[in-house]
């Protein structure tokens, strides 16, 4: 019947699926002949960064729609289960496999320190150094504790982005080629 891959996208809380960096990972899957499942969360309060509790009630409403819509996925179906997140994204894909008890492979686009709680290997990071979200050197000694290989992008912010059109879509590709490795060294 052939291998069986699902790729399921862990979006931001403003950083949805048809952004860039999820968009082209999702169609990378796709021509990788992964299943794709996006989870759309909605519903989040406004002006979240730097508000503990806001970001709080953000986890509650993304784990629980996250559970909900991923309450009728077979996962032993699957040969290879691949969990891209964005941001937030990053902690509840992490939290639902380690709760779940998955063997999933993720990738952590612009992590959150709390990511780190859950997440184990298999897994690659991405991080702009001008992440107003996430400290630098913290991510970076998270990663390294794992062993989870990072690639930082000097000057972009947490969508990895610079500003410079330009240099945004030189970062993009850059991104995409370095899922793309992963992805392929895991169906290897």
């Amino acid at each position: 019947m052939g291998e069986m891959k699902l790729a399921v996208l862990f979006p931001g809380i403003g950083y949805h699926c048809d952004k860039p960096l999820l968009y082209y990972a999702a169609k990378l899957a796709k021509t990788e002949k992964y299943e794709v499942l996006p989870v759309p969360y909605t519903g989040f309060p406004e002006k979240v960064r730097g508000n503990m509790d806001k970001m709080r009630e953000c986890l509650e409403i993304a784990w629980s729609q996250a559970n909900e819509l991923l309450k009728s996925v077979d996962f032993s179906a699957y040969n290879n289960i691949l969990f891209i997140g964005k941001s937030i994204g990053t902690i509840v894909g992490s939290a639902y496999a380690k709760e779940k008890g998955l063997d999933v492979h993720s990738i952590l686009l612009t992590p959150l320190a709390d990511t780190f709680r859950y997440v184990c290997g298999n897994a690659i990071a991405f991080h702009g150094t001008a992440d107003p979200w996430a400290e630098t050197d913290a991510i970076v000694e998270a990663c390294r504790e794992r062993s989870i290989p990072i690639y930082l992008t000097e000057g972009a912010n947490h969508s990895l982005e610079t500003g410079d059109v330009r240099c945004d879509v030189d970062i993009l590709r850059d991104t995409i080629q370095r899922i793309e490795m992963f992805i392929r060294k895991i169906d290897a």
